[in-house]
C-alpha cells in the first residue's frame, strides 16, 4: 500500500514520536511511504534516516502536486497544519485524506480549519473522549478510535544507580510531560507540599520543559522534596529509576506517557479526564483522582508508597491491557481503515 504521511510540526514531541513510530512499523510491513515534513524540523531529520520518499515544505499551502496522486493511494495527516496541507492537496488535485486528531482541546471554530476536517474522508481520535468531540462537531462524518502506542526506550543502569543514590534511595514519584498549564504540575507541587508537611520521605521528579517552568519553580519554593529535572531523552532510564508515575492533567487526549510507564512496569496515578479512563480503570490498572485535587493525589501517592502489594497488583493488571495498544495492533487498525477508504473510493 502506498501512503503519504504528513506532519508539519516545528516541534518533536509526543505527536511526532507517535507518527514516526507508525511510519517505522509500516515500513517493516512493506508499505511504500512518502512523508511530508516541515523544512528543517526535527521530524524531517528523523525521517531522513528512513527508506522512504521525503518532501519538505515551509507552509501548508505549497508543494502539493498532481504527481503525488500517482505515487500515493491515500494521504494521512497527523497534526493541524499537516491536515491543512492535505486539504490543499485535496482542493488542488482531488486527493483522498484522513486526519488523526491527537489532543482533547476544543476544536478551533474557524472556517478553514472546519473545512479541513469536513473534507477528510475519516477522522481518527486517540480516545473515546476525542471521538465523541469529533462526532459532535462533525455529524455525519466517519469518526473512529485508534489509540497511541507506547514507545520503548533503552535503560542505562549506571545512570539509574546514580539517580537512586542522589536521592538517598527515597520513593521516587515522576511527573513527565511538557510544562504546560493543563498538564497539572501545579497539582503535583501542591501534593508535594502536603506530603512535606507530613514529613513523608517521598521525592517528586518533574521532567519536562515548557512555558510554565518559571511559574512552577516559584510555586515550588521552600519545598525540599521537588526536583526539576528538565527535559530528558533517555526516558527508559528515568522510568527504571522511578517508583511511580503521576499524571494529574486537567485535560488529556489519551496520555501516551501513561502507556510507556505501564510498559516499563510502573504503577500510575492519573486524572479522571479526557482519554485517560480508556487506559486506567480505577483500582484495577491504576488509580484515578479528580482533576485539580492535590489532597487526593497526595493521599493516593502515600497509599501506594506504603502498599507494595497494591503496587504489584496494579502493575500486573496494567500489563494485561498493553497488547491492545502495541504498535503492531495500531498499524493493523490503520491498515483496515486504509483498505476501507480505498474500497469506498473504487466503488464510488
Amino acid at each position: 500500500m502506498k501512503v503519504c504521511h504528513i506532519n508539519l510540526s516545528r516541534r518533536f514531541s509526543g505527536s511526532e514520536r507517535q507518527t514516526l513510530q507508525l511510519i517505522k512499523q509500516q515500513l517493516r510491513e512493506g508499505y511504500k511511504l512518502t512523508i511530508v515534513a516541515r523544512h528543517n524540523s526535527a521530524f524531517e531529520k528523523e525521517v531522513e534516516k528512513l527508506p522512504c520518499k521525503l518532501i519538505t515544505t515551509r507552509s501548508c499551502f505549497i508543494n502539493q502536486s498532481a504527481k503525488l496522486n500517482k505515487q500515493c493511494d491515500l494521504f494521512h495527516a497527523h497534526d493541524e497544519q499537516g491536515a491543512q496541507w492535505a486539504y490543499m492537496q485535496n482542493l488542488k488535485h482531488g486527493s483522498l485524506y484522513i486526519i488523526t486528531h491527537r489532543n482533547n482541546k476544543a476544536l478551533v471554530n474557524k472556517y478553514f480549519s472546519t473545512k479541513t476536517y469536513q473534507n477528510a474522508h475519516t477522522l481518527v481520535g486517540l480516545s473515546t473522549s476525542i471521538v465523541n468531540k469529533l462526532t459532535a462537531k462533525f455529524s455525519g462524518k466517519d469518526c473512529i478510535k485508534i489509540p497511541s502506542s507506547p514507545l520503548s526506550y533503552p535503560v542505562n543502569q549506571n545512570k539509574v544507580d546514580q539517580i537512586w543514590s542522589s536521592h538517598g534511595y527515597k520513593f521516587l514519584v515522576m511527573h513527565a510531560t511538557s510544562l504546560e498549564k493543563h498538564k497539572g504540575f501545579d497539582v503535583s507541587i501542591n501534593a508535594a507540599r502536603i506530603l512535606q508537611e507530613k514529613n513523608s520521605p517521598i521525592h517528586f521528579l518533574l521532567l519536562g520543559s515548557g512555558p510554565q517552568e518559571a511559574n512552577l519553580r516559584k510555586q515550588a519554593e521552600g519545598l525540599n522534596n521537588v526536583f526539576f529535572m528538565c527535559k530528558q531523552e533517555d526516558m527508559g532510564t528515568w522510568f527504571a529509576s522511578a517508583n511511580l508515575l503521576i499524571h494529574p492533567s486537567y485535560k488529556e487526549g489519551l496520555g501516551s506517557v501513561i502507556l510507556e510507564a505501564m510498559a516499563a512496569g510502573l504503577p500510575v496515578i492519573a486524572s479522571n479526564t479526557g482519554g485517560i479512563p480508556d487506559i486506567i480503570e480505577n483500582e484495577k490498572t491504576g488509580l484515578l483522582i479528580e482533576p485539580g485535587n492535590a489532597q487526593a493525589l497526595a493521599d493516593a501517592i502515600e497509599r501506594l508508597a506504603n502498599d507494595q502489594e497494591l503496587r504489584e497488583r496494579l502493575q500486573a493488571e496494567a500489563k494485561e491491557i498493553l497488547p491492545a495498544f502495541e504498535i503492531s495492533q495500531t498499524s493493523k487498525l490503520y491498515n483496515g481503515l486504509y483498505a476501507h477508504v480505498l474500497t469506498e473510493k473504487q466503488s464510488a
